[in-house]
């Protein structure tokens, strides 16, 4: 039977090809001489409702009646975009690269920050190393998504890495606090190139059934950056200077900027899919996303949250999304396109990773506070602690494409949240004090479930939509994630703040900090505090983390319900093609 895909405007929760997504892996009967078609290809290829013939009708780009030129996926892609062979092995060189490069940055950074701050002053505005870089990356991400699928991935690819590389060199060279950040910035405006296009143009390279392989071992470049980047970090700092943490990133850089720009051949696409690039759009997302992830960042730290400011903020963010909302409805070529969330799929995918954004907050900020605060462990320890979780989750994610070829992206998805809640939930009965080994095995389950949940679902949207909408669908969902990290900041440190505050206003213990300013201070310094004192504010801070992982929880309850009411059962993937 010819595989067909459902208009995912009208359509979005009916299946895709006959089976849906959940064919059993069978068998693969190729033709390969025969142009414009593959032959029978079954679920094992297909892993999710491409049942059809490959060669099969492309239906209308990006499953959306956009009309225009075929999308070219699959195999094609990866022969057409780096050319197969040793060629695609340089492109995706060249990716692994690049994400580390995103990878290692905050690991690498957040170890020197007391040498940085000893040199350049500004210890009150430091944490905005890390924020300004977030808020960058954040915000240009819609952008880069939208200018890959107009101008092709190629031109952004080299943009970011280019970018990220003049980032890098003018952080060597700041003379202050103020500079340093700015420049962070700049890095930003790099990184959210990079995070998008190279996770768009894995999904080209590679055909539907190889695509886990890619974004696995991109998970593992995570889950290295992870381990790597504290005590490289740490080693430049205590050896050499701190200005070397940015001069790492060049050479890496400009391997990447070089295989991209000698290996990267895109397939020749019309020139009248092309339209004029949004840039008002462009500008109103970036205007809006920055103040109003500014305000999520700032507020009940720099001010309070019912203060003017944040309300002043908050005011100021709202009349820009209006603004955008009138200019992308407007565009021609919005940057943030309506479908993005008409189709049920899209949509959520990118609530469901929002939660995840936010959820994930609680594991990589807080864990390492518990294991020093709570059981008592150095930096490092601490860190490995907080590491398992990285160590389990890209093994989980190789081995998810047997789960979901078998069972769907979505039930896949399902029950990777539905085992992630559970272990979150978790959390709150660890004994108190403790042993390190119980955190470490929360992480280690933790990171084994999301396997199971973040891989099929960003696989699962990248097969539901053509080339020409696969920058936009992929860089929507890692805007969500990254909104989603940027609300559990604020919300789960709001949490963890009033908890601590409650907990030392009715201790009788005498000794124990006047307020949370203090708490940091202590925490560090656990000696100079009455032995009870400490112990009460130990145990003030283990409550926190218990509240903040059952916050987590609810959020993975939320994603699970997402994707139960909202994500159609089948995903409507669109049949590979090969051009003849």
């Amino acid at each position: 039977m010819v595989g067909t895909e459902e208009s995912t405007d009208d359509h979005a929760g009916d299946t895709a090809a006959d089976g849906g997504d959940g064919i059993p892996a069978s068998r693969i009967s190729a033709n390969p001489g025969r142009a414009g078609g593959a032959g029978e290809v079954d679920g094992a290829d297909a892993a999710d409702g491409s049942a059809g013939r490959a060669g099969g009708p492309a239906g209308r780009d990006g499953g959306a009646g956009r009309g225009g030129a075929r999308s070219v996926e699959g195999a094609t892609g990866a022969r057409d975009t780096a050319g197969g062979g040793r060629p695609r092995t340089a492109v995706v060189a060249a990716l692994m690269l690049s994400m580390a490069l995103v990878a290692l940055d905050g690991s690498i950074v957040s170890t020197a920050v007391p040498q940085i701050v000893g040199d350049l002053g500004g210890f009150s505005v430091f944490s905005w190393l890390f924020a300004g870089y977030l808020l960058a990356v954040t915000v240009t991400l819609p952008v880069y998504g939208k200018l890959s699928d107009t101008l092709g991935r190629k031109p952004v690819l080299l943009f970011g890495i280019a970018l990220f590389l003049v980032g890098s060199l003018l952080c060597t060279v700041a003379w202050n606090m103020a500079a340093l950040i700015a420049f962070r910035i700049v890095q930003g405006l790099g990184g959210g190139a990079l995070q998008s296009t190279v996770q768009t143009l894995a999904a080209d390279l590679y055909p539907l059934k190889d695509r886990p392989r890619i974004q696995a071992r991109m998970s593992s470049v995570w889950a290295a950056s992870a381990v790597a980047g504290p005590a490289l970090g740490g080693l430049l700092a205590a050896y050499a200077d701190w200005r070397w943490i940015f001069l790492v990133n060049l050479p890496p850089a400009a391997l990447a900027l070089w295989l991209v720009g000698r290996h990267l051949v895109e397939p020749v696409r019309s020139r009248g899919r092309r339209g004029p690039v949004d840039w008002a759009g462009a500008l109103g997302i970036f205007a809006c996303g920055g103040i109003l992830l500014f305000a999520l960042v700032q507020g009940g730290v720099a001010w309070p949250w019912l203060s003017p400011p944040s309300l002043g903020l908050f005011a100021a963010g709202a009349a820009l999304a209006a603004a955008v909302v009138r200019i992308e409805r407007r565009a021609a070529e919005p940057i943030l396109p309506g479908w993005v969330w008409h189709r049920r799929t899209i949509a959520a995918v990118n609530l469901a990773l929002g939660a995840l954004g936010l959820l994930m907050v609680a594991p990589m900020v807080f864990v390492p506070t518990y294991a020093q605060s709570v059981l008592g462990l150095g930096p490092v320890s601490a860190g490995l602690v907080m590491s398992a979780m990285t160590l389990s989750w890209p093994v989980s994610a190789a081995l998810s494409q047997h789960v979901y070829r078998r069972i769907g992206f979505r039930d896949c998805a399902v029950l990777g949240i539905g085992l992630a809640a559970l272990v979150l939930f978790s959390f709150a009965f660890l004994p108190y004090p403790g042993r390190a080994w119980q955190p470490t095995l929360v992480m280690l389950l933790l990171g084994a479930a999301l396997g199971l949940f973040q891989l099929p679902l960003i696989v699962g949207v990248q097969s539901t939509v053509g080339w020409a909408e696969r920058g936009t669908t992929t860089a929507s969902v890692l805007f969500c994630r990254q909104v989603g990290q940027s609300l559990g900041a604020a919300l789960l440190g709001a949490v963890a703040n009033a908890t601590v505050a409650a907990r030392l206003e009715r201790s009788p213990v005498p000794g124990l900090p006047a307020g949370l300013d203090e708490v940091s201070e202590a925490l560090d310094r656990p000696g100079l505090l009455p032995q009870a004192a400490a112990d009460r504010l130990r145990q003030a801070v283990a409550a926190a983390v218990d509240h903040i992982f059952l916050c987590a929880g609810a959020a993975a309850v939320v994603a699970l319900l997402v994707l139960l009411v909202v994500a159609p059962r089948r995903f409507p993937v669109l049949p590979e093609q090969r051009e003849g």
